[in-house]
């Protein structure tokens, strides 16, 4: 199990978000997040933050650092490592996993990731057999649109796209692009857009908890 940082609610979990980080991070990048999402505490929701394995990284001239896959090249469609993607895609399923068998329902789990880590979340949610409660891609591309086999337990799935249009690491075209690739397949896809760059802002926090609220809230 990959290792990673896990914030427990006050009172018993019953639902669950799986966030993952971009490239360069480890899953501390998004803890600071947790309080500013303004959560009931009724939600009770555990949050996990897994920490990428580190891998020579060759957009960087081979630098060693945490990366949930290689970029080996760093045109407009970037050229991956897709086994790496998978591989990490596989990781991440066992987290999911392990929190169904501790009692979570796949229904009350969301995936969650900022660039790099959203590409692997597209690839997760999307292929996961069991409907999962959403799917969070902030600031990222979906990467194996043409490679993933989909699962039709997760064709209603709840999807949030949010991107900066001044990004200038992950273009937001890359973003509308993946909007029209999984609405054209019949996805329920709500995009925003900030103006901001490749991060992430308090107004789409806020909209975030409440997003989270919405997917997580029973009857």
């Amino acid at each position: 199990m990959l290792p990673n940082l896990t914030l427990e609610p006050k009172q018993p979990a019953d639902s669950c978000v799986i966030w993952l980080h971009g490239l360069g991070a480890d899953g501390h990048d998004f803890a600071p997040v947790v309080p500013e999402l303004n959560l009931p505490v009724s939600l009770a929701t555990r949050f996990i933050f897994p920490h990428a394995p580190e891998i020579p990284v060759t957009i960087n001239g081979g630098m060693v650092m945490p990366a949930w896959y290689d970029i080996l090249e760093m045109q407009l469609e970037r050229k991956i490592d897709i086994e790496q993607l998978n591989s990490s895609a596989d990781e991440i399923v066992k987290i999911i996993n392990q929190q169904i068998d501790l009692g979570i329902p796949a229904e009350r789990i969301i995936v969650a990731g900022f660039s790099q880590g959203g590409a692997v979340a597209y690839q997760v949610a999307l292929s996961f057999p069991e409907a999962l409660g959403g799917l969070l891609a902030l600031s990222t591309y979906f990467a194996t649109e043409k490679t993933i086999r989909k699962h039709p337990a997760n064709q209603n799935i709840p999807i949030l796209i949010m991107h900066g249009s001044h990004d200038d690491i992950v273009p937001e075209s890359l973003g509308t692009k993946a909007k029209i690739h999984l609405t054209g397949l019949n996805y329920k896809v709500d995009y925003v857009s900030y103006p901001m760059p490749h991060s992430v802002c308090l107004e789409q926090i806020k909209q975030i908890g409440k997003w989270f609220q919405n997917c997580l809230k029973i009857g």
